[in-house]
């Protein structure tokens, strides 16, 4: 059965700079916006001195990092912010699920991104990290991809509200895009389960069964993924008056609770994908003992037309010197006779049956 292309990363301590991920073929680079309600600027393949110049403390700044490669620049700019070292270790170390924690003034959230593979039917799964700090927001990619452009649009062509709002309208935004992720790897994979349930009802194959096992497998791992995102995001949207997320702004926490709706949205459709998986496994398998009911059935028919020819043949099969019909002229031909009538009369009987 083919398995999911994701390597579980190797675990390290805690405090330990070191990236888990196989992504290890992707070099280090920064991408820095610069944004208010009447600006932007954009900076890319910028270093470490460059971020800290063109940072204002006056604008909106995101940091987009793509690749964790370079840990000597990760740990750097972890000192550069002044950042918990084991924030830095959670971003390196893709091992470990979602996350949401609050220290040292700055707001930390990590997440999982899938979306399937074009070319099988298996699935990429990146760890996306995201660190809020005053008017700064950081995130952090595995490798470069295309899940933010849309918002970088936005960003230059100040679509929208995103440049009047603070950086954590833009976290909503960037979370939105990969919750989008899930949808889209959903439907994809839905688009098979259709498939599958048609052949189920038809196909002896056995590939049907190990595709159903590999979807089911997908799904159990869709779940697993979403369930600790959802509870974060709960989180958020049940703190709105605790002041705990000082993060986040008050008139921002609705925004988060749309995505929290939207997990639930996607756990409940998970279910009922994985009902359809089973419904699936159930038709084949009960296609596969209605055949074999079918061929049991004709085999029974078979043995039941033969047992009373059996019988004849073995009575005259005897080896006794005195039997009143060895002497009959017709006798051979009057047996014959008789098991062809009893056939008939067998099958006419079987036929008004339905037993064939």
């Amino acid at each position: 059965m083919r398995k999911i292309r994701y390597k579980k990363g190797r675990k390290v301590q805690g405090q330990t700079y070191e990236y888990t991920g196989i992504y290890t073929d992707k070099q280090t680079e920064m991408q820095l916006f610069v944004y208010n309600e009447q600006e932007v600027d954009e900076y890319e393949k910028v270093t470490l001195e460059e971020f800290s110049s063109k940072r204002s403390v006056e604008k909106n700044n995101w940091l987009n990092i793509h690749g964790l490669t370079n840990i000597d620049l990760i740990k750097s700019l972890a000192e550069n912010l002044e950042l918990n070292s084991l924030i830095i270790s959670d971003i390196l170390n893709i091992a470990r699920g979602t996350r949401l924690d609050e220290m040292d003034e700055s707001l930390f959230f990590s997440i999982k991104s899938i979306l399937p593979n074009e070319s099988d039917d298996t699935i990429r799964i990146e760890q996306i990290s995201f660190l809020i700090k005053e008017n700064l927001i950081v995130s952090f990619q595995e490798k470069r991809g295309d899940f933010f452009t849309h918002i970088r649009e936005r960003l230059r062509t100040n679509s929208g509200v995103v440049r009047k709002k603070h950086v954590d309208y833009l976290l909503y935004l960037l979370l939105d895009a990969i919750i989008e992720n899930f949808y889209i790897t959903i439907e994809n994979k839905e688009t098979k389960i259709e498939l599958l349930l048609a052949t189920s009802k038809t196909s002896d194959d056995p590939k049907v069964v190990e595709e159903i096992e590999h979807l089911r497998e997908i799904f159990h791992y869709l779940k697993r993924s979403l369930i600790p995102l959802k509870e974060a995001l709960y989180t958020i949207k049940t703190i709105k008056d605790d002041d705990e997320f000082n993060s986040i702004q008050s008139s921002n926490f609705v925004f988060f609770s749309r995505l929290h709706q939207k997990t639930i949205e996607l756990l409940e459709q998970i279910d009922y994908d994985m009902t359809s998986l089973d419904s699936a496994s159930n038709f084949y398998y009960t296609t596969q003992n209605h055949k074999m009911n079918e061929v049991m059935k004709t085999l029974t028919v078979i043995s039941s037309v033969f047992l009373p020819l059996t019988f004849i043949a073995g009575i005259y099969g005897m080896n006794f010197k005195y039997m009143p019909e060895l002497n009959y002229h017709y006798g051979y031909y009057t047996i014959i006779g008789l098991m062809f009538l009893i056939v008939i009369v067998m099958l006419i009987y079987f036929k008004r049956k339905n037993w064939f």
